[in-house]
């Protein structure tokens, strides 16, 4: 390993006292409540999907690998690939007038699906609601650095990371009323419409800071390219390990977040709005706690000893993968439920500490392009590859057992996450020499 990864000297450039903002800690977790909503709508468009797998594929007569590639990469994507631009435009420009322009475009996107006419139409829909929330959470997380000081900053990327299980839970909740009441085109329009309206609040209430406000320096003078940026990360065995150990995770994590409601519906015939209820209060509750526990713990471990912020939540998170794999082979479904929650829980603890390492680990003028960079890797892998993997190894396993495939397609994606666990504790030992070059 010695042998491969080798720290590069940088030029020296003068740092001067960052620029003065007229701000507050109030105002500080104001905005990172702002961001934590539009990060809601985020999801609310993007999961909702999910809940109407079933429709969809009965009307448009379509496989589980199709399904798979509709929720995967027909979202993922155009999402991955158009996240680099847009942060590297955010490095440079406004990032707050991106975010508002990336909910608009997405909402109206969502709207888009519930008039598509065939399945292509869907396909294009979703692509365009992949390529608006690519201007969402690196230009967040950007923000969020500013604004909150490094001892304070995994909690404040937990908070906001919640929101995909907020957002997914109200989805799911939603989303089950909806696909009891409404027919599934019905139910996009009205998910769409609210995210219109939250643009206002977005624009004209949050202020865009100096880049290194929260710790009173300016940004270098000089901009880092794309490659300058990869190269800078790639030459940290840290993070090329800790993106090694997320991207098995994103596959488990988007596997069950995108079949998990189809899970229910097919091998244990529960109702739809049984299915909403159970999967919102799951996703939304035991998501939370385990991101906000991951945040908490991240900041206190931060100060006592860098390596254990990733090898601590990485041990946690290896815990949860018997639950997981519980969950899958109950034959009850209250079992299964039961086993659901606390594999949820521990899924995502490690979730706060890998946006924050991530951020630490990049300098200033990276930090949303970093944030780009890791969203890509974990969606493409995650988002694109997961749903879709799930799919094909349904349809696979479908030859031998029927609709029992999808619980041994779901049941792979657990071994996947204990790898991904395994890869978090090699980055734990190279964190605190990583860190100390950046500083």
């Amino acid at each position: 390993m010695k042998a491969i990864y080798t720290f590069k000297k940088l030029p020296d450039s003068p740092r001067k006292p960052a620029p003065a903002m007229d701000t507050s800690p109030a105002y500080a977790n104001y905005v990172l409540g702002v961001l934590f909503t539009v990060y809601v709508f985020n999801f609310i468009d993007r999961q909702a999907m999910s809940v109407f797998i079933g429709p969809i594929k009965a009307e448009f007569g379509a496989s589980d690998t199709a399904m798979g590639l509709l929720v995967g990469f027909a979202f993922a994507l155009l999402y991955t690939f158009a996240g680099i631009p847009i942060a590297r435009l955010a490095d440079r420009g406004n990032r707050r007038n991106i975010i508002a322009m990336g909910l608009a475009a997405w909402s109206l996107m969502t709207i888009a699906t519930g008039m598509a006419k065939n399945f292509l139409h869907l396909v294009i829909a979703r692509v365009g609601v992949g390529i608006g929330e690519a201007a969402g959470t690196p230009p967040a997380h950007s923000l969020i650095a500013d604004y909150f000081p490094i001892h304070r900053r995994a909690t404040a990327l937990a908070i906001y990371s919640t929101g995909v299980f907020v957002g997914s839970a109200i989805a799911y909740l939603g989303g089950g009323y909806l696909r009891e009441h409404f027919e599934w085109r019905t139910a996009f329009v009205i998910l769409g419409a609210p995210g219109l309206l939250f643009v206002l609040v977005l624009r004209f209430t949050v202020k865009e800071p100096p880049r290194g406000l929260s710790e009173q320096r300016n940004n270098t003078p000089e901009t880092s390219t794309l490659k300058e940026t990869l190269a800078y990360l790639m030459d940290s065995p840290s993070w090329v390990c800790l993106m090694a150990g997320a991207s098995c995770l994103s596959i488990i994590g988007y596997g069950i977040m995108m079949w998990g409601y189809e899970f229910y519906a097919r091998i244990h015939g529960m109702p739809s709005l049984e299915v909403g209820k159970w999967m919102a209060l799951i996703v939304g509750v035991g998501g939370c706690l385990g991101t906000l526990l991951g945040g908490v713990l991240a900041d206190r471990l931060a100060v006592r000893k860098p390596s254990h912020v990733i090898r601590v939540p990485g041990l946690l998170t290896l815990a949860g993968m018997p639950f997981g794999a519980a969950c899958l082979l109950a034959e009850s479904s209250t079992v299964s439920l039961l086993c659901l929650f606390p594999f949820y829980v521990l899924l995502n603890v490690y979730i706060p500490s890998m946006y924050s390492a991530n951020q630490n680990l990049a300098r200033l003028s990276m930090r949303a392009t970093a944030s780009a960079i890791v969203l890509f890797i974990i969606n493409i892998v995650g988002a694109g590859a997961g749903p879709f993997i799930v799919g094909a190894l349904s349809d696979l396993f479908a030859l031998n057992y029927g609709d029992q495939g999808l619980r041994y397609a779901l049941l792979v994606t657990v071994v996947l996450g204990g790898i991904g666990c395994f890869f978090l504790a090699l980055s734990s030992r190279w964190l605190a020499r990583d860190l100390q070059r950046v500083r």
